[in-house]
């Protein structure tokens, strides 16, 4: 090996000595944090979360997303005012998608009030797990995050639930055509009220959303929240129907629903098309009925009073071929989603 410059030399073996003399020594204390400002010097005050928050909103380049947080609950009014309505927007996790065969695992439930200026406060809540005849399966899991340890033993009080809808003006659900078939199987008083579906009765797209998932409705409305267990899933919902319209022609989501909610609609059933027409009536949204329940076997869908004229002339035209065999049926709320 070459011997190191008599410089370099020098320097490292005074470092080597520098640090066998200081092996055993005590290590320097760090100075002491000074908590003396210096006079005359202001620290200003920290902004606000929310001020950092509308600061970075401001600049166009970010976006916040809020932590949902669950309206309090406050107390039931009494005497109860002659224009307020009471709401009920629920949820249900189930073992499956056919209420005929599956069960409800869980239900979720909030109560709140509204009237002519929108909704107002939230007067309840309810949720509860129901252990089913049959193990949780593995998907369902994942898309619920419940497991069966989480239900085993559990059941849920149909009493209360009945209590808990008796006075209900209105049943909202996320897809009502989903949970209603679910919640008259469950217990009594669901049938006899009327329903609005959030996800068919909103015109999301006017309201500037691209989608109807409520993951994303939630998200783009500006929060996030933990998602998917029954009774989160309605507290963000009810924000999210709280929401304004950014077009003063288009009505805000509430009033959408409810407006809805009020209206009669018309369930046509296509009986007698002919076959080659499926594809085509499937396209312009048609169902397909068995016949299992009592109704035709045939093709149906229902549409507003006011889309009438416009679906009779399709089904005149393009699938009678200028012989109309449709029968219609006038629902209302009370009547809608049973399936």
């Amino acid at each position: 090996m070459g011997r190191l410059p008599p410089t370099t030399a020098g320097r490292q073996a005074d470092l080597f000595a520098d640090l066998a003399a200081n092996d055993d020594a005590a290590p320097r204390p760090l100075p002491e944090p000074s908590n003396r400002r210096p006079r005359g010097v202001t620290v200003p005050a920290l902004p606000s979360d929310d001020e950092m928050a509308e600061h970075l909103v401001a600049t166009g380049r970010y976006r916040v997303l809020r932590r949902l947080m669950p309206r309090p609950m406050a107390s039931m009014p009494s005497p109860w005012p002659i224009d307020l309505k009471r709401g009920v927007i629920l949820d249900t996790e189930t073992t499956g998608l056919d209420h005929s065969t599956h069960e409800v695992i869980e239900i979720g439930m909030v109560a709140f009030t509204y009237d002519d200026a929108g909704i107002r406060d939230v007067i309840d809540v309810f949720s509860a797990l129901r252990e089913p005849s049959q193990p949780i399966t593995a998907e369902i899991t994942r898309i619920t995050g419940i497991t069966d340890e989480m239900v085993r033993g559990q059941t849920i009080d149909l009493d209360a639930v009945e209590r808990f809808i008796e006075p209900a003006d209105l049943v909202v659900a996320h897809n009502a055509r989903f949970d209603r078939p679910f919640c008259e199987k469950l217990a009594r008083g669901f049938d006899v009220k009327p329903w609005a579906c959030s996800v068919s009765e909103i015109d999301w797209t006017s309201l500037g959303f691209e989608g109807t998932k409520l993951g994303y409705l939630v998200g783009q409305a500006g929060y996030f929240h933990t998602g998917h267990r029954a009774v989160d899933d309605c507290h963000a919902l009810l924000e999210v129907l709280s929401g304004s319209s950014p077009n003063v022609d288009v009505p805000a989501p509430f009033f959408q629903l409810v407006a809805s909610a009020g209206r009669d609609r018309l369930r046509i059933h296509a009986i007698g098309s002919p076959f080659h027409t499926k594809d085509i009536l499937k396209a312009r949204g048609y169902r397909w009925a068995d016949g299992s329940d009592g109704r035709p076997k045939c093709w149906w869908r229902e549409v507003d009073e006011t889309a009438f004229g416009e679906e009779d002339a399709f089904l005149t035209h393009e699938i009678y071929g200028g012989y109309p065999e449709a029968i219609v049926h006038r629902l209302t709320a009370c009547e809608r989603f049973k399936s």
